[in-house]
């Protein structure tokens, strides 16, 4: 009988010493996968949106223009018309337009599909509403808005990395991949929010910097307008202004019909 004892003894003992290294594994990988995610990610997934200081508009003389149903206003009156291209090139229906001044400034007004994240995700990775808003959070599915606050609002020092549960630990690093990737490096100085009366959004850098590159975009139930500032090769050794960009954010509207008509033709 003292054999089978023993042998008992033994076999419980290396249930249990797997059952415990088992749970450590599961529970030790994640965390550290955690702990890495946070140490490797750029700088910019630390930065947060901030309430922007300068609500000045520019007054200066410029020129209002209307595409893909949106109508604004820009502190500048040198448009290159011959220089304006429209994309995509092999399609009729036209999403996207390059502006290019005299100046050299450059400015890129984008009209992306609404719920835009939501659809890829759900296409791309067949991932469904309910689980969609799971990971980015309630509300996200519907509002893109929502879903680049909620990402943008994320940063390493919120994680939650001694989370009992992987899922938490995989839904976080997935967040914080998102974010990384989203961002221009212009949003290492700073990511702000804007808005008007229809829109709200983030612009990624500030303008006191002058960088290439400054991006708007701006959010509404059922549209995304964004617009990129490519300054390269703008003559003005100050660039683009925040009264300048609140011009463009102040005045962004949807278009009255004929005013599209007009625009398309």
């Amino acid at each position: 009988m003292k054999p089978m004892r023993l042998l008992r003894r033994i076999l419980t003992t290396i249930v249990v010493t797997l059952g415990v290294i088992f749970v450590a594994v599961s529970w030790i990988g994640p965390v550290a996968l955690s702990f890495y995610a946070a140490r490797k990610v750029p700088p910019v997934a630390k930065v947060v949106p901030v309430d922007l200081k300068d609500h000045s508009v520019s007054r200066a003389p410029g020129t209002t223009l209307s595409y893909f149903g949106y109508e604004f206003e820009v502190p500048w009156s040198d448009l290159d018309e011959s220089k304006t291209i429209l994309y995509p090139k092999d399609k009729p229906e036209k999403t996207r337009v390059v502006l290019t001044f005299r100046s050299g400034l450059r400015l890129m007004l984008t009209a992306v599909p609404a719920r835009e994240f939501a659809g890829e995700f759900a296409t791309d990775f067949k991932l469904p509403a309910q689980k969609f808003e799971a990971v980015f959070g309630r509300g996200t599915a519907t509002s893109d808005y929502t879903f680049v606050r909620n990402v943008y609002e994320f940063t390493p020092a919120r994680m939650h990395y001694w989370a009992l549960s992987s899922a938490v630990h995989y839904r976080e690093q997935m967040v914080l991949m998102i974010k990384s990737i989203m961002l221009v490096k212009a949003a290492d100085t700073g990511i702000f929010c804007v808005q008007n009366q229809e829109y709200k959004g983030f612009q990624q850098g500030d303008p006191k910097v002058r960088q290439d590159m400054l991006v708007l975009d701006l959010y509404s139930d059922d549209s995304h307008p964004e617009v990129i500032f490519l300054q390269k090769d703008y003559h003005d050794s100050a660039g683009v202004t925040q009264p300048e960009i609140n011009r463009i954010v102040q005045s962004l509207h949807r278009a009255a019909p004929s005013t599209v008509a007009s625009s398309e033709k």
